[in-house]
This record gives structure tokens, C-alpha cells and sequence, in this order.
């Protein structure tokens, strides 16, 4: 770019243009000519110097507005110019020793008063710094906008960082309410904080990854939040790495070119996470997840991938169904879902539990067994139940791979294993080749005790499960409805406090619970027996009721038969035929149906007998 300046104005403002200037005049042979011929015309062309400035920060716009000030037209200083523009002063040497109320001395002001007391001006200066980095660093400004951003991020309203607060932003916007009978209730207030953090906390993502890293490292320094370090990061790898959010799953402007530069930028992230084991915020298992998915994609390092699943399992609890639904993208597993991950990260689950059981035992607040059997290991059993129901219909899923994700977890993350007979009942039908051998052993991770009684109907009657199985069910079964009817004979005779009764169907029913878990291993056995006596009984009966049915239906066709042969006017004929057969005399009204007739008749034949 060629400006067409006089030289006047720039060497009354700059030093280093004096000096150009001076030397090109000086070594110039027109110079000396021009300086003789002092009568020469007046109209005369002067001589025009050219100055060349390869070396100039910035871009020709910076020097046109730099220019501008050397001729006294009154300039715009914004935070995204301020930095050119004071590198631009001082490669010039616009100093005030030079020429007071110079152009370095009204940049240094702009940037102390307006740009260092605003975080989103400061991020805005701090991105146009970038171009001319070198400059830039000789002069401090970077780093006093960085520290500037950190501290004002420590000292602002910890509420300003929830995340995501997208969301929040997008439920106060939409609410109408802002006023009720005319009075203000703030939340008009609290949706411009919202959108002022927002749009500052977004402004970060457009920094390059060394001078984010930058922040990150003073925000640590000065002891800020982990949740909100964590979700500047998050936020980061959402505006950089396509793909991460399922959400907006589109590029964004911002975003790294090639793999290998995503690679590094996701490695350099999960890195700098902030390494504490516990968090208050509840949505960032769904962006670590993202971030894990997008790790596998791009093969990131074992180390990369082990911080963020270490991070995951100290917050599973927190996850739902279609956060541990990772698709397989390496061509050595079979499966549809990266089962060997979850599985990691449960194992890393279950030590951090005994971490804090052993730790909380230490130092004497629970007894044994309470902290495993608390509330988020109850919250990942029910998860992993509907994550095996989900994976169990995958053909290429080994049976021994389902078992050990099966029982992994302890018996105290399952209150019921209905749960897990869903998963068993899909797996079984999906994988119908399964071996006999293989079948008992994928139904031997369910618990029958912990069976419902609905669950246990449709076991019962499920042709899936190997026969022990249904007869473990069956027994089990039966032991519920015990104790059911010996828990309403203990309801029924609680207010007879007098009688010894329900002490002693109370001591009863306690011997009968603990005879049954000291026999816990011969129910087998048992089972067997009580289901061969079952059957046993239900023959008899059967026989007893066939019998009967055969002597019924006899009897209806000796009547049927003599009721033809018999004339209709012979009164008694009949009977005598069935008296001489059965050797029997019967009363007229012995088959009328009508009751009172039948009295009636009782009561003539008692009143015969007496007078006889």
C-alpha cells in the first residue's frame, strides 16, 4: 500500500520518520542541487522521497489511522485496534519526549482505562494480539489482559458460570413473566447477567490454544473454581472439535483443520482438567462423555483417555442411559458399543467407592457395609441394568463378557434384579445357539430372591431359562408367599397383645428365616423336593377328580336310560326298577330343586315316623 504524505506532519509526531526522512534528504544528490538554485521557479515540482517500512506491525489500515494522528485528525481507538496501534507508536517512536500527548501515551491510557476494567474488551484486545505476538509480548500487553481476565473472573458472581448456561439463558428469555401485578421481579436483571457472561465466556473459545492455555494456568493461580475452569474447557473443545456436542454437531468457524491438530489440541484440554474428584455440577458427565467419544474418534493417547474416564467414574451416578451408549469405532472390537470402556470405568467406580468407605470407616463415621450400600451405587445399578438390556440383543456380544459386566457390581446396588432378568430375557433370546452350560451360567447372575413376584409369573413361564433356573424361581417363589401369609397372621393377631400367639408366630417365623439362610446352599436340593411332592399331589388330585366325573357321568345315563323304559302314567314304576337295582327306596321330592319342597317333605316323613 503507497500513501501519499507529507513529510511535515510525520516527522512532528515520529522520531524514527524524522530520522528516515532526514538521511534519505541528506544522501540525495537532488538535495544539494535544490538547495542552490534558490531562485528557482516556485511552481516547480518537488522531489518526493520514498520511505519503505517492510518490517511495520500490522496491517496498512494501523499506519493509515497512525498517520491520520501525525496530521491531527482526531482518531477511534477500540479494543480491537488498541494493540496495533500501540505497536505501530512504537515502532514509529511516538514518545512523549518526542512530541507531547504522543500516540503511545493515548494508547497506554485507552488500554489502562478501558480495556484492563472489562473482561470481554480485554479478550477482545487479547485476540488481536495474536498477528502481532512478538511485538505484542515485548510491550506486556498480553499478559497484562491475561491477568486482567483472571482476576476479574475470580472476583465476579460465581452464578455467572453455571453451565451450561445456555439453557439458562434461553428459559429466561423465553419466560414472559417479567413483571407480576406490576412489580419487577428480577428476572429481567438476571437474564442480562446471564447473556453478559455468556457472551464474554463464549469470547474465550476464539483465543488460540497457547494463549488459552495461558488463562487457564492464571485462573489456576488464583485458586478459581474447579466447575468453572472445567467448563471454560468443555466450552473450548465445543467451539474447536467438531462433533463433541450431539447437539451442534456442525463446524464451527474456529474449528482445527486437520485431525492431527484436533489430537493435540483435545490431548493439551484433558490435561489441563482440573483434577478434583468431586463436582457440583450435574450436566458435565454429558460433556465429558463428548469429550471421551471424540477421543476414541481420534485415537487420542491411553494417558488422555484414562484422566477422562477416572473423571467420569467419580461422577457416573450423574449419567444417563444414552451417555454410556459409545459406539465401537475400533476395527479390534466386535461389538456394536465399546463394552471394554464401560467396564473400566465401573472399575474405577467401584475403587473410588471403597476409597470412601475405607476412608469414612477411618475415620469412624459409618458402620461396615454402609457406604457401599448408599445412594449412587444404587443409581449405577440401575443404570447398568438398562445398559445390559440395551447391549443384549448385540449378536457379536460374548456370553462371558456379558457375565462379568453382569457381576461387577455388589449386592447391595440392586434392591430388585428385575432389572437384570430383563437383560438375561433379551440375551437369551438374541443369542439362541447359546450352550446349556453357557445358558445356566448367563441366568446364574440374577438373584431369584430379589425377584418380584411379577418377575417371577413371567419366569416361571419363560421357555428361555434352563429348567433349575424356573425351579429356583418357583421355590423362591413360594417362600415369598409364606412369609407373605405368616406376615398377615402376625398383622392380624398384633392387637392381642395378651396372647402369647404372635410372640410365638414371631419366633416361628424367624427360626424358619434363619434355618433358611443357614441352608442357603442346599436349596437346591430343597427345590428339587418340593417340586416333586407338588407334582405328586396335583397327580393324585387329577385322578380323584377323573374318577369322580366317571361315576357322575354313569349314574346320569343309568337315569337317562330308565327314565325311557319306564311309562310316563305307572306312578313309582321307576323307583321300584331303581330300588330292585341299587336296593334304595327314594322319596318323591328327592330331586326337586326347590328347597322349601324339600323341607316340607323332611318334615311329613318325620311327622310319619313318630305316629308310627
Amino acid at each position: 500500500m503507497c500513501f501519499h504524505l507529507h513529510k511535515f506532519p510525520l516527522m512532528s509526531k515520529s522520531r524514527k520518520l524524522h530520522q528516515l526522512i532526514t538521511e534519505q534528504e541528506t544522501s540525495s544528490p537532488a538535495s544539494s542541487t535544490e538547495q542552490k538554485d534558490d531562485e528557482q521557479d516556485e511552481n516547480e515540482e518537488q522531489i518526493e522521497l520514498h520511505i519503505t517500512l517492510p518490517d511495520f506491525p500490522g496491517s496498512s489500515e494501523t499506519f493509515e489511522i497512525a498517520a491520520k494522528f501525525c496530521y491531527g485528525v482526531k482518531i477511534e481507538i477500540s479494543s480491537s485496534n488498541v494493540v496495533s496501534l500501540r505497536c505501530a507508536a512504537e515502532y514509529l517512536e511516538m514518545t512523549e519526549e518526542y512530541s507531547e500527548d504522543n500516540l503511545i501515551s493515548k494508547t497506554e491510557s485507552f488500554l489502562t482505562q478501558s480495556v484492563l476494567r472489562s473482561i470481554k474488551e480485554s479478550i477482545k484486545t487479547l485476540i488481536s494480539c495474536e498477528s502481532i505476538m512478538d511485538l505484542a509480548e515485548s510491550l506486556n500487553i498480553p499478559k497484562r489482559c491475561i491477568d486482567s481476565i483472571a482476576a476479574r473472573a475470580c472476583s465476579a458472581d460465581p452464578s455467572f458460570f453455571g453451565w451450561p448456561m445456555n439453557e439458562a439463558t434461553i428459559e429466561v428469555r423465553n419466560s414472559n413473566q417479567i413483571l407480576w401485578n406490576g412489580i419487577d421481579t428480577g428476572a429481567r436483571k438476571k437474564a442480562s447477567r446471564s447473556i453478559n457472561a455468556e457472551s464474554w465466556f463464549e469470547d474465550l473459545a476464539f483465543l488460540s490454544l497457547p494463549l488459552y492455555k495461558r488463562i487457564i494456568s492464571a485462573m489456576k493461580d488464583r485458586d478459581l473454581s474447579s466447575e468453572i475452569i472445567e467448563s471454560l474447557l468443555i466450552s473450548y473443545a465445543k467451539k474447536s472439535i467438531p462433533g463433541i456436542s450431539r447437539s451442534t454437531r456442525k463446524q464451527t468457524a474456529n474449528s482445527i483443520a486437520t485431525e492431527a491438530e484436533q489430537r493435540v489440541l483435545l490431548e493439551t484440554l484433558i490435561t489441563n482438567l482440573p483434577l478434583e474428584k468431586s463436582s457440583r455440577s450435574s450436566t458435565a458427565v454429558r460433556h465429558l462423555f463428548g469429550l471421551l467419544r471424540t477421543a476414541n474418534i481420534l485415537n487420542v493417547s491411553e494417558a488422555s483417555r484414562t484422566i477422562l474416564e477416572k473423571k467420569i467414574a467419580w461422577k457416573l451416578e450423574q449419567a444417563s442411559l444414552d451417555d454410556l451408549l459409545i459406539p465401537s469405532y475400533s476395527y479390534l472390537i466386535e461389538t456394536l458399543y465399546d463394552v471394554d470402556c464401560i467396564e473400566r470405568i465401573l472399575k474405577y467406580f467401584l475403587g473410588n467407592l471403597h476409597e470412601k468407605a475405607a476412608n469414612e470407616m477411618d475415620g469412624g463415621d459409618v458402620e461396615d457395609g454402609e457406604a457401599i450400600a448408599g445412594s449412587p451405587v444404587m443409581l449405577v445399578g440401575k443404570l447398568i441394568d438398562g445398559y445390559l438390556s440395551e447391549i443384549a440383543s448385540d449378536a457379536n456380544l460374548k456370553p462371558q463378557k456379558f457375565i462379568d459386566l453382569a457381576v461387577a457390581l455388589p449386592d447391595q446396588a440392586r434392591s430388585f434384579d428385575d432389572g437384570l432378568y430383563r437383560a438375561v430375557d433379551v440375551y437369551l433370546k438374541a443369542h439362541s445357539t447359546v450352550t446349556e452350560e453357557e445358558r445356566e451360567k448367563i441366568s446364574g447372575v440374577m438373584d431369584c430372591q430379589k425377584l418380584t413376584l411379577e418377575a417371577c409369573t413371567h419366569a416361571a413361564q419363560n421357555e428361555r431359562l434352563p429348567l433349575r433356573a424356573v425351579v429356583q424361581v418357583l421355590f423362591f417363589e413360594q417362600l415369598q408367599l409364606r412369609h407373605a401369609i405368616a406376615g398377615s397372621l402376625l398383622a392380624a393377631t398384633s392387637d392381642h397383645q395378651d396372647s402369647p400367639l404372635p410372640c410365638v408366630l414371631q419366633l416361628e417365623h424367624q427360626e424358619s428365616v434363619e434355618h433358611l439362610h443357614e441352608n442357603h446352599n442346599n436349596t437346591w436340593k430343597a427345590a428339587i423336593r418340593e417340586n416333586q411332592v407338588l407334582r405328586l399331589d396335583m397327580d393324585s388330585m387329577r385322578s380323584r377328580v377323573h374318577e369322580l366325573e366317571r361315576e357322575c357321568s354313569t349314574m346320569k345315563k343309568v337315569i337317562h336310560q330308565i327314565d325311557k323304559n319306564v311309562a310316563v302314567g305307572s306312578s313309582g314304576g321307576w323307583r321300584n326298577t331303581i330300588s330292585k337295582k341299587f336296593g334304595c327306596k327314594f322319596k318323591t321330592q328327592v330331586c326337586d330343586s326347590r328347597e322349601r319342597a324339600v323341607v316340607e317333605t323332611r318334615k311329613g316323613s318325620h311327622q310319619r315316623q313318630t305316629s308310627l
